[in-house]
């Protein structure tokens, strides 16, 4: 008898084999990312098929959960393998290449040049999941922007160019990632006038490469018209992004209203999170998170996302 493909796969993950579709699952790893680890770095050796399928048991998965420990301490991937196998312990700055991949994408943006911001972005995202992207370079470069916007000339520009770049890249990654995902979304949406929230963009990205479907409204829609949303879109949570200073009174009387008759987990991420803290962190039902890696965070630790064998990134 002849085995197809997801025969021979199926039989395998019976003797305690995985394929990489799966081990992309339990870790946050993409497979892209998983094939790279594996060929320029000789990061994780899977077992083959016969037909040259990749798979994976259960030491391959603890292998990356360490390799995603040391990326989360700013090590580069491509001096992971000897830190693994000598285990050894390092200081994180002394191997530290973020600011190499921080620089280029810096210039990118102050040369207006759109490919070369790609271009960057992909190099490492071939390399790293968007967890350590985002803690490691996109928040950190975000940082460093705002800061020159402050008072350069060509400000709009440089940030309409960025703001347009991170929004297709972001919303077509969340897209994708949507279409392999069952279930209810997270509903994310800002509450304010900005033309663009790149925290909300990035707790979208970061909440579906968790595996958890992302449903985003960026337009600033009246509280009062939430329940709507929540009516027909029937999300598994609420996350509301906010970057600046917000009416905490008006927030405290309509917040209680979308939380308590749905009984779904109710979030309020960004800096306004900070600002409020004072006010909001008695209100019923709701959590606070200043960032989007607090934001994931939090909704790792309750019912809202998958969280398989305990994985933290």
């Amino acid at each position: 008898m002849t085995l197809t493909i997801d025969d021979e796969i199926d039989l395998s993950r019976e003797d305690g084999w995985f394929p990489i579709r799966e081990v992309a699952r339990l870790t946050g790893v993409n497979p892209v990312t998983l094939r790279a680890w594996e060929r320029r770095y000789g990061l994780i050796v899977p077992r083959r098929t016969p037909k040259g399928h990749r798979l994976y048991d259960d030491s391959h998965v603890k292998r990356i959960q360490s390799i995603l420990k040391w990326l989360n301490r700013g090590v580069a991937v491509g001096q992971v393998k000897q830190l693994l196998d000598a285990r050894q312990s390092i200081n994180p700055t002394e191997h530290n290449q973020w600011a190499g991949m921080h620089d280029q994408m810096y210039r990118a943006v102050t040369d207006l040049s759109e490919r070369q911001l790609d271009d960057s972005f992909n190099r490492a995202l071939s390399l790293y999941p968007p967890l350590t992207l985002c803690k490691h370079l996109l928040m950190p470069l975000l940082l460093s922007l705002e800061q020159r916007w402050t008072s350069s000339f060509g400000a709009e520009l440089e940030r309409g160019l960025f703001c347009s770049w991170l929004r297709t890249k972001l919303g077509t990654r969340i897209y994708h990632s949507n279409r392999q995902h069952n279930g209810a979304p997270l509903l994310l949406m800002t509450l304010c006038e900005q033309r663009f929230e790149p925290g909300l963009w990035l707790s979208a990205w970061l909440v579906s490469s968790a595996g958890c479907p992302a449903e985003v409204i960026e337009w600033s829609v009246p509280l009062a018209e939430l329940p709507l949303a929540l009516e027909r879109i029937k999300p598994r949570g609420l996350l509301l992004y906010a970057s600046q200073s917000l009416d905490s009174g008006y927030l405290k009387r309509q917040l209680p209203r979308l939380a308590d008759p749905h009984g779904m987990p109710l979030l309020l991420a960004g800096p306004a999170a900070s600002i409020h803290l004072a006010e909001l962190r008695d209100v019923p039902g709701l959590t606070l998170a200043i960032d989007p890696l607090a934001a994931l965070e939090v909704l790792q630790d309750g019912p809202l996302l998958e969280n398989p064998k305990g994985y933290r990134e």
